[in-house]
């Protein structure tokens, strides 16, 4: 079969683009002409998702994060043409979505911008107007996709690290900030949806954070899973963070290995890894903070969960240890009023201040959203290495 054939196949009603119509070669007789698309289109806050699908007879907008669409789908409209549209009001801000095609969930073949999760490739809408996730005209840094071996895995693992504005050139040393995704994530979603790296060029720039290293691993060891043989793999990623990850970090890059310039930080599932962590190796690390989590399963007023028990009492010479406490420089959690979790984030904080521990505690609008973890990022990173 020709190259011209292969890249023509229609798949689920959606006709690919091909290498031809991009060179300008000659289109071959009778085959419909390849169709120029905007998507998403970005106006005024306004946007129109389009998909040219002639043979599709059902084409929805899926999204997690656009409180409009919803998880389950948005209809497009189909055009007379075969041209399917659907035209939103969306507020700034960096959202993901997919279109379902006759039941199958497709990125946008028109946007080139995207972000992974666990198990899925997204399409990235970016909806500009607001400065401090925007990207300006500073000093940028730059993202690399690392790889390396996990030895407590057996097997090569990825992970994203961001080096600030003149790291190549220079030769001086960096605090760094390990910062970790929630579940069904990934990590690349921080450096995408999480804008993490413009935030902290932003910053730098304008003088209100300091140039930091900011390493996004991979918290899933494996398919994101509820229940039965989460534990296990939730477990399995602390062991290698202490035993692959910090050490990889420290061999490779200009950073200092102190506790007093290595920060943890993490959203849900993230959050969890981080008092997890963070609370079994306080020699580590000199910030703690808590995005959207707390223990899981632990609620005030109710009898403490296995998982958290076992966690205390096994960790409990650490936790008690006075001195252990006096060098954790900032330990804050911060979660939405509308979050699920909330009321294991307030009992969590409720029992660490019973031990002894200085935790700083805020409360914010919305929920479990991206909206509110950016900002909570954002927020945080005036705070660190600030001696």
């Amino acid at each position: 079969m020709s190259g011209w054939s292969l890249c023509r196949i229609p798949v689920q009603g959606v006709l690919l683009a091909c290498l031809f119509s991009i060179v300008g070669v000659a289109q071959p007789p009778g085959r419909r002409p390849v169709r120029t698309v905007v998507s998403p289109e970005v106006e005024s806050g306004k946007v129109t998702f389009r998909l040219f699908a002639p043979s599709a007879d059902d084409v929805q907008v899926s999204s997690s994060d656009l409180g409009a669409t919803g998880f389950q789908g948005t209809a497009m409209t189909r055009g007379e043409d075969g041209m399917w549209e659907l035209e939103l009001q969306v507020p700034p801000g960096y959202y993901r979505y997919n279109f379902m095609v006759d039941g199958v969930v497709v990125v946008d073949p028109a946007n080139q911008t995207t972000s992974e999760s666990n198990s899925r490739l997204w399409s990235l809408l970016e909806v500009p107007g607001e400065q401090w996730m925007d990207r300006q005209q500073v000093p940028q840094g730059a993202i690399a996709e690392v790889t390396y071996w996990s030895n407590v895995l057996g097997r090569f693992r990825r992970m994203h690290v961001y080096t600030p504005p003149g790291y190549e050139a220079g030769t001086e040393r960096y605090p760094v900030l390990f910062l970790l995704h929630g579940a069904t994530d990934s990590d690349d979603s921080w450096s995408t949806v999480g804008r993490a790296g413009v935030i902290l060029d932003n910053l730098i720039a304008a003088g209100k954070a300091e140039a930091m290293i900011v390493v996004m691993p991979n918290g899933h060891t494996g398919p994101f899973r509820f229940g039965q043989g989460g534990g296990e793999m939730f477990g399995k990623f602390e062991q290698e963070f202490v035993e692959d990850i910090l050490p990889a970090v420290d061999q490779r890059y200009r950073v200092h290995t102190d506790r007093s310039h290595r920060a943890l930080a993490g959203l849900s599932m993230g959050g969890a890894h981080t008092l997890f962590i963070g609370l079994a190796n306080p020699e580590q690390f000199g910030y703690l903070s808590v995005f959207s989590s707390g223990l899981f399963g632990l609620r005030s007023g109710e009898e403490m969960n296995e998982p958290a028990r076992s966690f205390l009492e096994l960790n409990k010479e650490k936790l008690d240890d006075e001195k252990m406490r006096a060098g954790l420089k900032h330990f804050s959690f911060v979660i939405g009023k509308d979050d699920f979790l909330l009321d294991t984030a307030k009992a969590t904080v409720e029992m660490l201040r019973s031990r002894g521990f200085e935790v700083e505690y805020t409360e914010t609008s919305g929920g479990h959203t991206w909206d509110n973890w950016r900002r909570y990022l954002y927020d945080l990173l005036p705070k660190l290495f600030q001696d």
